[in-house]
């Protein structure tokens, strides 16, 4: 089901449609600030399971997901004063941190060490739905079957429209990563180089 949502001024009908099939375990494919994300409750272990197996992604691959704000993130993660102050000055944005996960994040997407990848991307798609959800969501990027990113939602419904549950036209995106940032042992640590500006941190 491919349903289009304005990206400046979201529908919030069509956002409550989107949460109503997340909370009933479903998948759903949306926007944020760098690709287009899959994802479902962190919650809901039956549908991370269906996200590794239509991702064909390696089990010993952790997932990162996507939070409100930073009172949210500190709820599923440590988070130090440093690292406060940097994720305060760079998000919501395209980078995902490395945090010491809390107790609170399900073990099913921490399958090495006791660490997560956290997202605040700014999208105003994805801010409605997580603040309408009350609760974050998986968020792994849509690559067709090269590995490539995808972008454009027309061609994401046709390789997984029967496989999800919905698919959130926000438009055609100009796919790029997120920088990935570590934030582990009082230290920073550029892991990947994507859309976010990390100079400061080389």
């Amino acid at each position: 089901m491919l349903v289009s949502i304005n990206n400046q001024n979201p529908q919030m009908r069509l956002i409550r449609k989107a949460v109503d099939i997340l909370r009933g375990g479903g998948i759903v494919i949306y926007p944020t600030d760098t690709v287009y994300g899959m994802g479902c409750d962190l919650f809901n272990k039956k549908g991370i399971e269906r996200i590794y197996e239509i991702q064909r992604r390696d089990r010993k691959q952790p997932l990162s997901f996507i939070c409100a704000d930073l009172k949210d993130v500190s709820r599923y993660a440590r988070v130090s004063d440093d690292a406060y102050k940097i994720m305060k000055r760079l998000l919501p944005g395209p980078y995902t941190f490395i945090l010491e996960a809390s107790r609170v994040v399900p073990k099913i997407i921490l399958p090495k060490r006791q660490t997560t990848g956290i997202r605040i991307p700014d999208n105003r798609i994805c801010q409605a739905l997580i603040a309408e959800m009350d609760s974050p969501v998986i968020s792994t990027s849509v690559k067709d079957g090269g590995g490539e990113l995808l972008s454009d939602p027309r061609i994401i419904e046709e390789l997984f429209g029967k496989r999800v549950d919905m698919i959130i036209d926000g438009g055609i995106i100009a796919a790029t990563p997120s920088s990935v940032v570590s934030l582990l042992d009082e230290g920073v640590e550029v892991i990947r180089i994507g859309k976010g500006d990390v100079s400061a941190f080389q």
